[in-house]
């Protein structure tokens, strides 16, 4: 397993961007396809984007295509969520989970999780 921790979370204006991080430790990770989730007050968590262990492959909830776009830096043991456009919907805390497996929009697949960030969107 791999430990994660978000980072990059606050409070931002309908329409602004956050680009939110997270760090992992393990000299695996760069194996890892790395997923974000969120969740909303009052609701389940929900997938948001994840990467594939090269970066190559990308795949986004069509709720945030066009807006947010994953990355990841292996040299850094780091993926990324640029999130674009925020909308007060976005609101959520956001966390970043890792698998070794291949199946990555259903949250039980993931292996390792972080603690969460907050993400806020005033309207």
């Amino acid at each position: 397993q791999v430990q994660l921790v978000e980072s990059g979370g606050g409070t931002v204006q309908a329409g602004g961007s956050l680009r939110l991080s997270c760090a992992a430790s393990g000299r695996t990770f760069s194996s890892y396809v790395v997923g974000w989730f969120r969740q909303a007050p009052g609701k389940e968590r929900e997938f948001v984007a994840a990467v594939n262990w090269s970066g190559t492959l990308r795949d986004h909830a069509d709720s945030v295509k066009g807006r947010f776009t994953v990355s990841r830096d292996n040299a850094k043991n780091t993926v990324y969520l640029q999130m674009n456009s925020l909308k007060h919907e976005d609101t959520a805390v956001y966390f970043c989970a890792a698998t070794a497996g291949r199946t990555w929009r259903r949250e039980i697949a993931y292996e390792s999780w972080g603690q969460g960030t907050q993400v806020t969107v005033s309207s």
